[in-house]
């Protein structure tokens, strides 16, 4: 389980960008689902999801 742990953060921190555009998207549907309600929790898990991914949030959500 280690290894593979290592290889997910390797390839978070190698493809930054579409790590980030995929939590966007899961994030927009969400918050769709949602029916816009928790917006401000969705956008700030986001931010927290991505600065632990790669070099950071790259987005701009």
């Amino acid at each position: 389980m280690n290894d593979f742990l290592r290889s997910a953060k390797d390839f978070a921190d190698k493809h930054d960008e579409q790590v980030d555009q995929g939590i966007d998207k899961a994030g927009d549907q969400i918050d769709q689902r949602t029916g816009s309600k928790y917006t401000e929790h969705i956008d700030k898990g986001e931010d927290i999801a991505q600065q632990r991914t790669g070099a950071g949030d790259t987005t701009g959500s």
